[in-house]
């Protein structure tokens, strides 16, 4: 219900023409076709007619209903739950933001599916904040809602959280109403009817139209909306991404755009845009016209380590039965999703596993990484019958090389940023050939080398010591810009004591001082660590 205001009742004609479609059956079918438009009419009208005690409230009406998405309540619900249904994505309680498109639904209801898939059924936000871009004004500013108390689709209303959006508006003078900015404007109100069926109940909107394009002006958007930025609220992000080039080009172009999310880092996105106009491709405008948004969220994100980035999904407008593939727009789905030290990619048991042919299958991947590059051969892709769903998610990994039982190089990426055969596959190559302590491996070395992986849990926060099992968990530490990291395994390796354990990574790895640990941030993680000398072993 909006709030300062009060729950609408059907006016008498409806609750008339209720009752006489309830028993309607009997009647022909033209009659009956007439009963339920107008039912149908005098509903939405009722829906969009919500006012105050006071006669001051007003709800926004559907602008793009029968447009962008069916008009008809029936209709949508069940397009829209096919979408979700259909996506084949595991929901998640820990999701804190989507990037879902916002095109019409035959062009990418799949894929917006696939974004609010990932919501679990049983979230329950406090509110949700939805960000996107202008297409009908231009401004240099955020537009915020203060004029209407809910937003209305053909599924009911959905009430703004109207003193969130006046606080932002008194935070910073970034944020102004610009009527505008939201009258006609299709890509918040198109994930109106995702949210409504994903969720049982929907909390109250802030509705934001992102204008400006100025990175100091986001950052200050960022910094105000930071507060609100937590496991109780979800962020949607709504954007299209390449637009109007060829098919083939929409699809290079959105790959690196998406690689460039997936870092979860404002600058590397921004970059990406840069080198995708740098390019010059025949027909693209833009790279993502909801850039400005995505940036927001990016910044947002920067510096919580509990925080991953996923892809969920890909497709361009060439993929529709509807699109061509001379002019296509590309479209994402991303998930923002918070650890919580058990998302899908733990056993029953609790322990983070992987069985021994997923294990071989990543030390064949390793391998062959490195001998491909000797040999100037691009990466080749694994089999696909062999990568198991837990070697398609997105997990941190480390690969080590010794030779005769000397370390001989390892890289790792703490926070898996791409699925896990691919971070394996590149943290191989950095360690034959990029770790700066050691000259590049050798062709002479290859067959002399020992290989071997720790693939890593999420990480997940603690806040004391104690919490930390020497031999089980592997630290990170984080105080600032500095942070430092030690396997599991370092501990057994050592025989440090659990003090020790974090006065050398504080020291020694993150550069914050022996003691630094007390004041840091102190995530930790799980390793299954196995080589090919003995792909049983874990946790060593």
């Amino acid at each position: 219900m909006p709030e300062g205001g009060q729950q609408a009742h059907p006016p008498p004609a409806l609750w008339l023409l209720i009752l006489l479609w309830l028993s309607s059956y009997h009647l022909p079918k033209t009659v009956r076709t007439l009963i339920k438009l107008t039912l149908l009419t005098l509903t939405m009208t009722a829906n969009t007619n919500c006012t105050s005690p006071q006669g001051e409230a007003k709800v926004r009406p559907a602008a793009v209903a029968g447009q962008f998405y069916p008009a008809e309540a029936d209709s949508l619900k069940a397009e829209v739950e096919g979408f979700i249904n259909g996506a084949c994505v595991e929901p998640s309680a820990g999701v804190q933001a989507v990037i879902a498109p916002h095109a019409g639904y035959v062009f990418s209801g799949p894929i917006a599916g696939k974004a609010f898939a990932r919501i679990a059924l049983t979230a329950a936000y406090k509110r949700v904040f939805l960000l996107g871009p202008s297409h009908r004004a231009a401004f240099d500013c955020v537009s915020v809602e203060r004029e209407h108390v809910a937003y209305a689709t053909p599924l009911g209303c959905v009430a703004v959280d109207t003193a969130t959006c006046r606080a932002l508006a008194e935070a910073d003078t970034l944020f102004r109403y610009l009527p505008e900015a939201h009258e006609g404007e299709h890509c918040l109100e198109v994930e109106l009817p995702f949210l409504q069926a994903r969720l049982a109940n929907v909390p109250p909107i802030v509705p934001l139209v992102v204008g400006t394009q100025d990175a100091a002006k986001l950052r200050r958007v960022a910094d105000a909306l930071r507060p609100y930025f937590t496991a109780g609220n979800l962020f949607v992000v709504s954007s299209d991404f390449s637009h109007y080039p060829s098919y083939a080009d929409a699809n290079e172009a959105d790959r690196l755009t998406g690689e460039a999310i997936l870092t979860a880092n404002a600058n590397e996105f921004i970059a990406a845009l840069a080198h995708n106009a740098s390019r010059h491709v025949r027909g693209l405008r833009t790279s993502a016209c909801g850039q400005a948004p995505i940036a927001v969220l990016l910044m947002l994100m920067q510096g919580d380590a509990a925080l991953r980035m996923e892809h969920l999904g890909y497709c361009n407008s060439g993929d529709s039965p509807y699109g061509d593939t001379v002019r296509v727009v590309g479209y994402h789905a991303f998930a923002a999703v918070r650890q919580t030290g058990n998302d899908g990619t733990q056993a029953a048991s609790g322990k983070f596993a992987l069985t021994a042919e997923e294990k071989a299958t990543l030390l064949g991947i390793a391998r062959r990484a490195i001998a491909d590059s000797l040999a100037g051969r691009k990466p080749c892709q694994a089999d696909e019958e062999r990568l198991t769903p837990l070697l398609r998610k997105r997990c941190g990994a480390f690969v080590t090389l010794h030779i005769d039982g000397r370390l001989r190089g390892c890289i790792g990426n703490l926070v898996g940023r791409r699925p896990l055969w691919q971070t394996v596959q590149d943290m191989a190559r950095a360690a034959a050939f990029e770790d700066p302590r050691f000259r590049p491996l050798s062709d002479a070395e290859l067959g002399r080398i020992d290989i071997e992986i720790s693939v890593l849990s999420p990480l997940r926060r603690i806040h004391s010591e104690s919490e930390v099992e020497l031999g089980r968990h592997g630290i990170f530490i984080v105080k600032g810009s500095r942070s430092g990291t030690f396997l599991p395994q370092v501990a057994d390796e050592t025989g440090w004591t659990r003090e020790e354990f974090l006065g050398h990574c504080a020291r020694d790895k993150a550069g914050i001082g022996w003691d630094g640990w007390r004041e840091a941030e102190l995530y930790t993680y799980e390793a299954v660590v196995f080589g090919e000398n003995d792909t049983a072993t874990t946790g060593k």
